[in-house]
């Protein structure tokens, strides 16, 4: 639209020069049939013209004769010229000689401070002077360039105009036109979020196709992701059965055999434990469509950990947005929770603190906190391995911190150990967070 505008006004620029020269070279035709030789002497008509005859009235003729040096001797000049003469290039007799029957149009200096002239020039002879002459007429070209102007302004209004509504338009079109397109969009972020299972919205027939290949992909994930735990359950059941017979067997025969058959089976079963849960995790994870509350599993095993701990006397300070949810399955974060909360209540006095909050736009913090003897900077990382415990008199297999690091890792978290403020440990553990 720019390129149309400028060679809009281009084109009316030339078209206005064209009219303006044509007048000049009927300006001249006059001048050329009206003049006579008297003698010596180029005799001009008697033109009508008033502003001819008006000093510095902006327009202009001359008869002038080609000098051999270059440029022309003013012979018969108007009477609107006065005391001025144009200012004439000096190779204008050799192009004018060149093509005699063809004027030339060139722009010059005005005689009046500001002026700028647009002249033409012809090259002629008249009967009775041997000597070729030059008739040249010319006017101040300011109005017209006022008229390109004004014409270039209103042009350049009208477009912007346009172009403005034509972007509007194509704004509201886009917006109107790929509204179904948005609404997917929308519906397959839900789905991602576990919101909603399948995409369920009425869409326009050129979006059939794929609606119908998104809810069929969906429903393949599903169904892997249940045939991987159906065969995580089966694995599980298959492998702890002969363990739990090895165990039975042994611990009814005492001897050395059957202490090194059960310490052995013990191993082999927390190995089992250890990656069928990781396995059981990892397909969670990759699930579609799950989302737990957070509030809702801390207060359950708050109240189940303070009457299991209840002859310590252990207060469980929880506190959690009711919008936050954890983006996996329930009995995962139960895990996840349970275990820390346990820890705590295991090593802690009288206090124990969790929080829950928002690390962000998908991630979400859990920390526990106790007002238990701590734990030395040098040991944080050996208590994460698996089997190893805070205090080997304390209840449990040393797996709490283990369990949480597996599954944490399992959905792309992490795990980290610190002082806790009130004088024991702090476990802090960030997990994927689903929409509210």
């Amino acid at each position: 639209m720019v390129i149309a505008a400028v060679v809009l006004a281009l084109l009316f620029q030339q078209a206005a020069l064209r009219r303006f020269d044509a007048g000049l070279s009927d300006l001249i035709d006059n001048l050329i049939s009206g003049s006579t030789i008297e003698g010596t002497e180029v005799v001009a008509p008697a033109l009508t013209d008033q502003r001819a005859l008006r000093a510095y009235s902006g327009r202009y003729w001359d008869i002038a004769e080609p000098l051999p040096s270059g440029g022309v001797r003013s012979l018969v000049p108007s009477r609107s010229l006065w005391d001025s003469s144009l200012q004439i290039p000096t190779d204008l007799p050799e192009r004018l000689r060149a093509n005699p029957r063809k004027p030339i149009a060139f722009n010059a200096p005005g005689v009046q401070p500001g002026e700028r002239l647009r002249v033409v020039a012809r090259w002629t002879s008249l009967p009775g002077r041997d000597a070729p002459l030059v008739f040249i007429a010319a006017e101040d070209r300011r109005p017209i360039d006022r008229d390109v102007r004004n014409f270039f302004t209103t042009t350049a209004v009208a477009f912007a105009i346009l172009g403005v509504g034509l972007i509007v338009a194509v704004i509201v079109q886009v917006r109107v036109g790929l509204q179904p397109l948005f609404r997917l969009g929308d519906e397959v972020a839900e789905v991602r979020r576990g919101k909603s299972e399948r995409l369920a919205g009425a869409y326009p027939s050129e979006l059939l196709p794929l609606t119908d290949e998104l809810n069929a992909l969906v429903a393949h994930n599903q169904e892997t992701v249940e045939r991987q735990r159906t065969h995580v359950g089966n694995l599980a059941h298959a492998l702890k059965t002969p363990i739990s017979v090895m165990i039975t067997e042994s611990s009814q025969r005492p001897g050395p055999l059957a202490d090194v058959v059960t310490r052995q089976a013990e191993v082999m079963r927390q190995q089992v434990d250890h990656h069928l849960r990781r396995a059981r995790a990892a397909a969670r994870s990759q699930g579609q469509g799950e989302r737990t509350s957070v509030a809702e599993v801390l207060d359950e095993l708050s109240r189940t950990l303070e009457r299991i701990f209840g002859d310590k006397g252990i207060e469980i300070d929880w506190d959690a947005a009711d919008d936050l949810w954890f983006a996996g399955e329930r009995q995962d974060f139960m895990e996840i929770a349970g275990n820390a909360m346990e820890n705590a209540g295991k090593f802690g006095r009288r206090r124990i603190r969790v929080r829950a909050v928002a690390a962000g736009p998908e991630r979400l913090r859990l920390t526990v906190e106790d007002d238990g003897p701590g734990l030395p900077p040098d040991r944080r990382e050996e208590v994460i391995r698996r089997g190893a415990r805070l205090d080997e008199n304390a209840p449990g297999s040393g797996l709490g911190l283990s369990i949480i690091d597996e599954l944490a890792r399992a959905y792309r978290g992490s795990l980290t150990l610190a002082d806790s403020t009130l004088g024991g440990l702090s476990v802090a553990v960030e997990l994927p967070r689903a929409e509210a």
